[in-house]
């Protein structure tokens, strides 16, 4: 199937073409005819599966077909996420397949002056995407209105409940109008979310493209048992292969992504942070310049990357295993996007077995080990990580903690 199967209009399928999109993704296959039926949509799909493109394609139609003339126009459909690179990240999308049909955007999120958003809001847009937290300021503030909303979208809707965004998320659907079309995102489906999505929809068709909580085919996974200690010099040694040219990589902490982006840039290897301490420019500056490739790392937190989407994106390293598996479902799903190919590497120590049995089954497979590196697992009988949370219930880790006795940390044994 191609995209001028989907009964789309020719100011859309000519922005699709300027992409360089020929084919549809099956999430956009099978979304794109339901949403345009107006009908409500479930949506169980994994990252890097084009999501938005399946909801703002059919969105920008929708009210292409009643459009609004001149100034202050009213907020005709809302699209609200969990953070701001996401947020960002639909916002464009908008702006790209929509650029010949007249229908705008704007985008609204925390952690920056609001002045901007204002003055774009009391021009009127016909689209608003929005984080929950500055849309229910704004609102209290009687600068949105959303009583003329004909498109509701809630997008990754499991990463809302991980950060604690679901009260926020109820009060705003109670200030939309009863009649309407809702549609949910998300990559799994927990009960807390199956419960939410019944209080959002009416009679929704339900689109699942992929089994919950699986990995990419298109992603090659590989594990590296390693101390602690030693994760940074196996860092450093992945890393001198030049055909990696970019990569992404994981902490658990915001500290943990500061401390390897300082290590890499003293080996000089360009790395640069992003994490939820860093200021909203900062973010968005790392962000462009790895885009742009002018830096090669960039090193992040789950909550600061998710909606991070990068082209051609090949490496993604697991320095830290997360202690949630289903993050470990987001994380690997930066790379190997919409059908292209990718390579996830993670780093084991003997703590983080726990994590990665949970992540195991969850996958239901087995991923293979590396086992001819120079910095193989030594310490087999570390502090146990119940007992390390009770000391430092704020973190993975103590920042003073010393390194493992092996091998003092960034220091390669050659």
């Amino acid at each position: 199937m191609n995209f001028n199967e989907l009964n789309l209009m020719p100011s859309l399928l000519k922005a699709i073409e300027e992409e360089g999109y020929r084919t549809p993704t099956p999430i956009q296959e099978e979304s794109i005819p339901i949403v345009l039926q107006g009908n409500d949509l479930l949506g169980c799909a994994q990252t890097g599966t084009g999501k938005t493109a399946a909801f703002a394609l059919p969105i920008i139609q929708l009210l292409s077909a009643n459009p609004q003339r001149g100034r202050n126009k009213k907020i005709r459909s809302l699209i609200v996420t969990p953070t701001r690179e996401l947020a960002i990240q639909i916002d464009e999308s908008f702006k790209v397949y929509g650029r010949h049909t007249g229908i705008t955007s704007t985008v609204i999120f925390g952690g920056v002056t609001q002045l901007k958003q204002t003055q774009a809001l009391q021009l009127g847009v016909d689209v608003l995407v929005a984080t929950p937290g500055r849309l229910l300021d704004l609102m209290n503030q009687r600068f949105v209105s959303l009583r003329d909303v004909e498109i509701f979208v809630l997008d990754e809707a499991d990463r809302m409940l991980d950060m604690g965004f679901i009260h926020d998320v109820k009060k705003l659907i109670v200030a939309l109008p009863r009649k309407r079309q809702s549609l949910f995102f998300s990559a799994t489906m927990p009960a807390e979310i199956v419960k939410l999505a019944a209080t959002i929809l009416h009679e929704p068709k339900k689109v699942e493209v992929t089994p919950e909580s699986t990995t990419a085919e298109t992603v090659i996974q590989y594990l590296y048992f390693v101390d602690k200690g030693n994760k940074m010099a196996l860092l450093v040694d992945i890393l001198q292969d030049k055909k990696i040219k970019t990569a992404l990589v994981f902490t658990r902490t915001k500290h943990g992504a500061d401390r390897v982006e300082r290590m890499l840039n003293k080996k000089s290897i360009k790395a640069e942070a992003i994490h939820g301490d860093k200021a909203q420019n900062a973010r968005q500056r790392a962000l462009a310049n790895f885009k742009a490739r002018t830096t090669r790392i960039l090193v992040a937190t789950d909550i600061a990357a998710r909606g991070i989407d990068i082209d051609d994106l090949t490496h993604v390293i697991n320095y830290e295993l997360p202690n949630v598996a289903e993050t470990y479902v987001h994380r690997i799903g930066r790379t190997g996007r919409a059908g292209a190919s990718g390579i996830a590497l993670s780093f084991c120590d003997a703590i983080e077995k726990e994590y990665l049995r949970d992540i195991e089954k969850l996958i239901s497979k087995k991923i293979p080990v590396v086992d001819t590196h120079d910095y193989p697992l030594i310490d087999h009988n570390p502090v146990k990580p119940e007992k390390q949370r009770q000391r430092h219930p704020r973190t993975e880790r103590n920042p003073r903690q010393p390194a493992s006795p092996n091998k003092k940390e960034g220091i390669n044994k050659r």
